[in-house]
C-alpha cells in the first residue's frame, strides 16, 4: 500500500516543488489535478517536451505519478462527446507520465433521466475510451461520488462494462457521509475493481468539514484492514481541498495513514 496526495493540497507549487515536498515528507506519489490551474502545469495540452521533463523530474525525486485526476463525468448523454474526448486526452497524459490511473466521475444524473438509462450512458462512455486506456496501461477509475456515492450503483457500472481497463476509485468518505454504505459494505461491493483510493476524514456538523485523519466519522483504518485482505498494492491518495496549509496537514495525515497500514500489515 502506497500513499500520495492530490495537488489540491499544493495548488500554488510548481511541479518540481510539489515533487520535492512529497519526497521530503515521505509520500510515494502525487496526483496532479488537471483543468484547475494548479502550479504543476500538467494539462491536457501540455507539450511532449514538458511531459518528458515532468517524468524526468519525478524519476529524480523518487516520487511517481499515482493518478491523473480529471473532472470527466459521463451520465449526461448530451455532454458525452466532450467528456470522452477529455478522458482520451487524460489517458494520453497518464501514459506519458507513467501514471497507472485516470480518475473519472459518473456525474450528476440529468433531470428526467432514470438510473438505468444513466448507467447505460456511463458504461458506453467508459467503453468508448477503455481500449485506448488498456493499450496505454492505464485504468479508468470511476469514483464513488456525486450521484454514484452508493457503491452498489458503481458496481453495477463495473459489471455492465466488464472491461480490464475500467475500474473503481473508492473514495472512502462519500458512501459513508451520504449514509448509503458503511466502509465494510462499500468494500464488499467494490472489491473486484478497486485500483485507486481517495482518503480524507470529515465531521458531520454543518454539512461536512474536513478534520484530521482519525478524528472524524470516516474509518480509514477499517478500509486499510479490508484492503490488506486482498493484498492491495495501489495508492491511497489524500484529497484535501481548500483546507489547511499543506505544511500542516500533509505530514500529519501521512503519519496516521502509515500507522494504520503498519498496524495491519506487520
Amino acid at each position: 500500500m502506497k500513499f500520495a496526495f492530490m495537488t489540491f493540497s499544493t495548488p500554488e507549487l510548481s511541479l518540481q516543488d510539489t515533487l520535492a515536498a512529497a519526497a521530503r515528507l515521505g509520500y510515494d506519489g502525487i496526483e496532479p489535478r488537471v483543468a484547475c490551474g494548479h502550479g504543476h502545469g500538467l494539462e491536457f495540452d501540455s507539450t511532449p517536451a514538458y511531459r518528458t521533463e515532468a517524468r524526468r523530474l519525478a524519476a529524480e525525486s523518487g516520487v511517481v505519478f499515482a493518478c491523473i485526476a480529471t473532472s470527466c463525468q459521463f451520465a449526461d448523454a448530451g455532454q458525452a462527446a466532450v467528456q470522452r474526448e477529455d478522458a482520451r486526452r487524460a489517458v494520453d497524459l497518464a501514459a506519458a507520465l507513467g501514471a497507472p490511473c485516470v480518475r473519472v466521475f459518473g456525474g450528476p444524473i440529468p433531470a428526467g433521466v432514470g438510473r438505468p438509462e444513466a448507467t447505460e450512458t456511463v458504461v458506453a462512455s467508459l467503453l468508448a475510451v477503455a481500449d485506448q486506456a488498456q493499450a496505454a496501461g492505464v485504468s479508468l477509475c470511476m469514483e464513488t461520488h456525486d450521484d454514484w456515492c452508493d457503491p452498489h450503483h458503481v458496481a453495477a457500472v463495473m459489471r455492465a462494462a466488464s472491461h480490464p481497463a475500467v475500474a473503481v476509485n473508492w473514495d472512502v468518505m462519500h458512501p459513508v457521509r451520504t449514509g448509503l454504505a458503511t466502509v465494510d459494505e462499500s468494500f464488499a461491493a467494490l472489491k473486484p475493481w478497486i485500483r485507486h483510493l481517495h482518503a480524507h476524514d470529515g465531521a458531520h456538523d454543518d454539512g461536512l468539514r474536513l478534520v484530521p485523519m482519525g478524528t472524524g466519522a470516516i474509518d480509514h483504518r477499517r478500509a486499510i484492514e479490508r484492503l490488506a485482505e486482498i493484498n492491495y498494492t495501489g495508492f491511497l491518495s489524500g484529497e484535501w481541498i481548500n483546507w489547511e496549509a499543506w505544511e500542516t496537514h500533509l505530514p500529519r495525515e501521512l503519519a496516521v495513514l502509515r500507522q494504520y497500514r503498519d498496524a495491519v500489515t506487520r
